[in-house]
């Protein structure tokens, strides 16, 4: 039987109008026309610089696109994205009281209209946006648990608004950007980042001893600070590290902090 847990973290936006492609494929880092039933897009929106705002999973619904989004985020999201429309045939409307998000995972997904893969890994398993309350197998802390180990964040405090660059966070390797697609906002830096080789820090799986502290703190190696803690759960977090530093023995607070790098990450050292 698969694991089932119901994401209360997570809210839905609507998009709807004749624009309503467009209009997301000019903001956000994928394409957007490649969700699909059955087929969602993970992407981000960037700040004017280049920097992490938000990111969400586009559901396609017939005449709408559902985004799957930190519920905590969802109000900006949609102020944000509002203030773009210009004359675009585009409405937004928080829909999180009505569809509720699941994921599913080690296990075929219940019968859900509303179903894709997780586009980012296979391993991840499926997300489900559902009317009715489901029956749940699990909850939200195995679920985190489950996409720690993989390596894969989930908002913030894995991502910072107005600091985190995509390529940092695995967007890359993850599906999370369309190299090919046309350009959309903050895509400059993107794209420069990726061509130079820029890439300094790296979101990464890490075993750290409970209770870990608290996201944000300092990892320390050899006297220098090398990085911050993030998300934590069952005995796994993501912290983004200095690569330099990564066979550097570390510490959060005294607690020793190891690195598991996920088979998917490509490191450009």
């Amino acid at each position: 039987m698969a694991n089932i847990a119901h994401l209360s973290n997570r809210g839905v936006i609507a998009v709807t109008g004749a624009d309503r492609v467009a209009f997301l494929n000019g903001l956000v880092s994928n394409d957007v026309a490649q969700a699909a039933h059955g087929r969602a897009v993970w992407a981000a929106m960037l700040s004017p610089q280049g920097r992490y705002f938000a990111d969400f999973f586009i559901f396609f619904d017939d005449e709408r696109l559902l985004l799957d989004a930190p519920r905590e985020a969802v109000p900006e999201i949609v102020r944000k994205l509002s203030r773009y429309k210009l004359r675009a045939a585009v409405a937004l409307q928080d829909i999180s009281d009505a569809l509720a998000v699941y994921a599913a995972w080690d296990g075929a997904p219940p019968r859900v209209a509303l179903t894709a893969p997780d586009p980012r890994l296979r391993d991840a398993g499926f997300r489900l946006l559902s009317h009715e309350a489901l029956d749940t197998t699990t909850d939200e802390a195995a679920y985190a648990a489950h996409r720690l180990r993989l390596g894969l964040p989930d908002g913030p405090p894995d991502l910072e608004p107005d600091k985190t660059l995509l390529l940092e966070a695995g967007f890359d390797e993850l599906n999370g950007v369309d190299w090919k697609k046309g350009c959309y906002m903050g895509q400059e830096l993107t794209a420069r980042t990726k061509y130079r080789g820029l890439v300094k820090r790296r979101l990464v799986p890490v075993v750290v001893n409970l209770p870990a502290p608290a996201p944000g703190s300092v990892i320390m190696a050899e006297g220098r600070e090398v990085g911050t803690l993030r998300s934590a759960a069952g005995g796994m977090a993501l912290a983004m590290l200095r690569v330099d530093a990564l066979e550097t023995p570390m510490s959060v607070e005294g607690v020793p902090v190891t690195p598991r790098l996920p088979s998917w990450l490509v490191l450009n050292v």
